[in-house]
């Protein structure tokens, strides 16, 4: 199995939309890019800690490759917005892709790239890319948030 970890605003509705795709095994939402360990959802919600909430993906990559996964990503969210998605404001929101190896570092530029030429948006794209860092679960109440309460995708296109 190979992860991906992608910030798309709200963790919970990247992690539905992932957790339905082929190829994905096993997702999980929680905090990375920032300064500090042991982020809980709170600290988080300061704006203080730097963490972005993300979808850790494991994905079997004879299914779904990465630039598959990549193209999900950005059909799912609005990426040219700048530290939010829909009414959720502040960096944790931000659009971001966290590689995890130098190979999917290089695809997220030439996706970027791509979609940046290619005028599809109509504004620049705000997606960063990210060193991975740490990836800390958030609490277990925010896993499968969605699904366990029989909801639709929110906050995501």
């Amino acid at each position: 199995m190979a992860k991906a970890y992608f910030a798309a605003g709200c963790f919970w509705g990247i992690q539905q939309r992932f957790s339905r795709l082929g190829g994905v095994e096993k997702t999980a939402v929680g905090y990375m890019g920032g300064v500090t360990d042991s982020p809980d959802y709170k600290s988080v919600c300061t704006g203080k800690t730097g963490h972005a909430e993300v979808v850790e993906v494991e994905y079997d990559s004879k299914v779904v490759d990465f630039e598959g996964l990549l193209s999900c990503f950005f059909e799912w969210h609005d990426p040219t917005q700048v530290n939010r998605q829909g009414p959720d404001i502040g960096t944790q929101y931000r659009t971001a892709i966290f590689p995890q190896t130098d190979e999917q570092w290089l695809r997220a530029q030439e996706k970027i790239n791509q979609l940046s030429k290619s005028g599809y948006y109509g504004q620049p794209i705000a997606t960063s890319i990210e060193r991975a860092a740490k990836f800390w679960p958030a609490e277990d109440y925010h896993q499968d948030y969605l699904d366990k309460r029989g909801l639709g995708p929110c906050g995501i296109g």
